[in-house]
């Protein structure tokens, strides 16, 4: 996926996120959500946060790769 629909998904979760706490009912990904889902929803949200500052690592050049130094003695 690219970075724009990464923050898109990042955007959905905190919208039905905060819908729960208002306490509607919503359908997000084809289910009925309620304050019950709380929990699923807020992990879905911070698994796609992840995502997204990986991304924007990688799109940045500061992601996963690392150099290894050796000092004399």
């Amino acid at each position: 996926m690219n970075l724009n629909n990464i923050q898109d998904m990042v955007r959905r979760y905190t919208e039905a996120e905060m819908a729960i706490l208002q306490g509607k009912s919503i359908t997000f990904n084809g289910q009925q959500m309620t304050m019950e889902n709380l929990s699923e929803i807020r992990k879905g949200r911070q698994e796609w946060e992840r995502k997204e500052a990986a991304a924007v690592a990688a799109a940045t050049g500061r992601g996963g790769s690392f150099k290894l130094a050796r000092f004399p003695r």
